[in-house]
């Protein structure tokens, strides 16, 4: 298949590259230091095992255009990049091209194809303006749950940790022809890939994680066991994932782990620092709308009370203002000593959609 990668960070690149080891005719969407790296060296992609290896025949562009019509397109940055790149999705569209979405967290297609009173809702946390919804139209949507890690080490090189699940379904829980030919292809380059009839508990599933212990280890700069081994910080998440668990009942979603055991789940990766944490220590916009301020959301929509995540929420963009506040100074500061003001920026915007590592 012709297939477009958008973004060759952790995932992306992870994901391009053994697509196309496997023999699919690759091309990566990106800019910047990633596709000056891809275009001279390839995609290097290092195992857990230390092996490496390199898809050198892929092909790199910013030219959407010129890329062209598409067999499948992944979106394979974080939520809140997704945006940035709506307007310019629509040029690798075909008559039948599929698109693969590996965000975490409510997705912004989430009540398409959904039944019952919700159906049709827009999610505004993760899609405000409505553009990406109308740009990238859900009909042509496979979901996608990412469960590997994996770190972007350099522009063009790419470290797998661990994991190689990427099951996937149809949002109306079919079985499809189309789903079934993207679950053989991730298949044939090595991934395991059901296809699930309801991909939306699979989403619950990791975002039942996500949106508790992300923000919390934020917020606490702490690793996944020091959350779960410290009483006060081990309360919160469950209380947290109760609120959760409470709006995804309403919403038809049963769980198949306990709530106990989930958490458990994660003390057991041990001293883990989470995406958002690494986030907030780089000084990069972290992914919180997704993962938090859209349960919150549904939670209105299904009226279900969600005190513990309203108050993680609303500390936790808070603590990216801030950030984002002393970000915008330095750039302020580095004006005034004769360096551009927006230089910085515009490197960060031109990387943003290709070297932010998604890890859980």
């Amino acid at each position: 298949m012709k297939i477009a990668i958008i973004g060759a960070g952790a995932i992306g690149g992870y994901v391009g590259a053994k697509l196309a080891l496997a023999g699919e005719d690759v091309t990566f969407m990106v800019r910047g230091a990633n596709l000056a790296a891809i275009r001279q060296n390839g995609m290097k992609l290092i195992l857990h095992d230390g092996t490496t290896l390199v898809a050198g025949d892929v092909k790199a562009t910013n030219d959407y255009a010129a890329a062209g019509p598409q067999d499948l397109v992944i979106l394979a940055m974080k939520a809140h990049q997704v945006v940035t790149v709506a307007n310019d999705v629509p040029k690798l569209f075909g008559p039948d091209t599929m698109v693969v979405t590996m965000q975490n967290g409510i997705p912004y297609w989430y009540f398409h194809k959904h039944g019952g009173a919700l159906a049709g809702s827009h999610v505004e946390s993760v899609d405000p303006t409505g553009v990406i919804s109308e740009k990238i139209p859900a009909e042509r949507v496979i979901g996608c749950v990412v469960y590997p890690a994996s770190e972007l080490l350099k522009p063009g090189v790419v470290q797998h940790i661990e994991g190689d699940r990427f099951p996937v379904g149809e949002l109306d829980g079919s079985n499809s022809a189309r789903v079934k030919r993207v679950a053989d292809c991730f298949t044939k380059a090595g991934f395991k890939s059901p296809v699930l009839d309801d991909i939306r508990a699979e989403i619950w599933l990791k975002l039942w994680g996500n949106l508790t212990f992300n923000p919390i280890s934020a917020l606490a700069r702490a690793t996944l066991v020091d959350i779960c081994q410290y009483p006060l910080t081990r309360a919160l998440a469950a209380a947290m994932m109760t609120e959760a668990q409470s709006i995804a009942n309403k919403l038809g979603i049963t769980f198949r782990v306990s709530l106990e055991k989930r958490i458990a789940g994660a003390e057991k990766v041990g001293k883990h620092k989470t995406s958002m944490l690494q986030d907030i220590e780089a000084q990069r916009d972290p992914e919180i709308d997704a993962l938090v301020g859209s349960v919150a959301e549904l939670g209105r929509l299904t009226k279900t009370p969600t005190p513990h995540i309203d108050t993680v929420f609303a500390l936790t963009k808070l603590l990216a203002k801030g950030i984002a506040d002393e970000r915008l100074q330095q750039e302020r500061t580095l004006g005034t000593a004769g360096v551009a003001p927006h230089s910085a920026a515009a490197a960060r915007a031109a990387g943003a959609a290709t070297e932010v590592p998604q890890t859980s």
